[in-house]
């Protein structure tokens, strides 16, 4: 059945028509970045071993990911790791399908550690232990994955946007354009961006690696490029007037300053959980409407939680792309049971006027859910 499908039309793009803006996002090293990659990890291997052996994605969600700070040591040079960082996989999963059972603790742990050793370098293997409490699906959700097509394992909403604005590319490319520029940054970057007028204020919150600076004149002169390099990459994209602050809580007098033996405050005082930082466009955006569900770690067959988000972004950048729309704004409407290709209602906002192209981009994304889940698969497809 057809959803509703309602559409509203602007005069004009009411995020880029404010005074203020405010975006943020926590880099590939924040613990609640941590956990979302972990989370989606785990759920790639076990969609991807759940094809292998049964020819479908069996029911799982693996998003309750917690990150417990471990402790050490930092100095100059290079200190110790005292205290392991403790991670809980969490969660449920089909552990056992037509008599066949499934290791799942152990893939769990194996695709947690491979997604460790792949992004955190830094961070030696004993430095992370794993704890697994992934328990078993319920049978009613179950079987939802034993219809003949994908249904949808939860009733929620998804919300997706376009184009981004000034702020919002600027921040979105300089998280991983520092961590890829200055070698003695982290992969913990986390950043804040407040737009006030033409006035962009941008505070940095840079992991400095202890192991790759001498002494405290090093740390301030990776400080010091940090701003300057935010500066400039700012001024080279946009027309804002920026101004950067660099680890504010430094007391570089004291010698009180983000000194890190890993590149990650997990390492020392920050714990983590999934769905606490980036929405799926990879930012946190209070000035738009956002979904408070934890996409990462979601089954990507039926969990409306990660599709819906992943979907309703698809379309508004459609709108804007095919239609030429300054502002698109999308939300879907699920309920649990039904075909996922077919939520209950489909919201639209935006400065296009076109409705029948509207309607068609809509119909046409939701029929491509399943390219979707296989992208999510294929690990093809960000959702932090």
């Amino acid at each position: 059945m057809a959803p509703t499908v309602t559409i509203r039309h602007l005069d004009g793009n009411p995020i880029a028509a404010r005074s203020t803006e405010f975006v943020e996002r926590k880099g590939l090293g924040h613990p609640d970045s941590i956990c979302d990659g972990i989370a989606e990890a785990v759920s790639r291997r076990l969609s991807r071993r759940y094809l292998a052996e049964f020819g479908r994605v069996l029911h799982h969600n693996t998003d309750s990911v917690q990150l417990v700070p471990g402790s050490t040591a930092p100095a100059f040079g290079g200190g110790e790791v005292v205290d392991p960082i403790y991670v809980l996989l969490a969660g449920q999963a089909t552990a056992s399908y037509r008599g066949t059972e499934l290791p799942v603790e152990e893939l769990a742990v194996e695709a947690a550690t491979e997604y460790l050793d792949a992004n955190f370098p830094a961070l030696p293997s004993d430095a992370v232990t794993f704890d697994v409490r992934i328990g078993e699906s319920s049978p009613e959700l179950t079987s939802l994955y034993e219809a003949g097509m994908a249904l949808a394992n939860d009733t929620s909403v998804g919300v997706g946007h376009a184009p981004p604005t000034e702020t919002e590319r600027v921040v979105a490319g300089l998280e991983p354009a520092l961590r890829e520029r200055i070698r003695a940054v982290g992969p913990d970057v986390k950043l804040l961006a407040w737009r006030s007028g033409e006035r962009l204020r941008l505070t940095v919150a840079a992991a400095v690696v202890a192991s790759r600076v001498a002494d405290l004149d090093a740390y301030v002169e990776v400080t010091e490029r940090v701003r300057e390099t935010a500066e400039a990459f700012v001024t080279e994209r946009t027309d804002l007037d920026v101004e950067v602050a660099v680890n504010a809580a430094d007391d570089v007098a004291s010698g009180r300053v983000y000194l890190t033996e890993t590149g990650l405050s997990a390492e020392m005082g920050d714990g983590g959980n999934v769905g606490r930082g980036n929405r799926v466009d990879g930012l946190i955006t209070p000035h738009r409407p956002m979904s408070l569900e934890a996409a990462a770690g979601k089954n990507p067959v039926g969990h409306v939680g990660k599709l819906y988000n992943l979907v309703a972004a698809d379309v508004a950048e459609r709108i804007h792309r095919d239609l030429g729309a300054e502002h698109a704004e999308v939300k879907l409407l699920s309920r649990i049971a039904s075909p996922v290709s077919e939520p209950q209602a489909v919201d639209v906002d935006t400065t296009a006027r076109d409705d029948e192209a509207i309607r068609g981009i809509v119909a046409a994304e939701l029929a491509a859910i399943d390219s979707l889940t296989a992208d999510l698969v294929a690990g093809e497809r960000s959702v932090f």
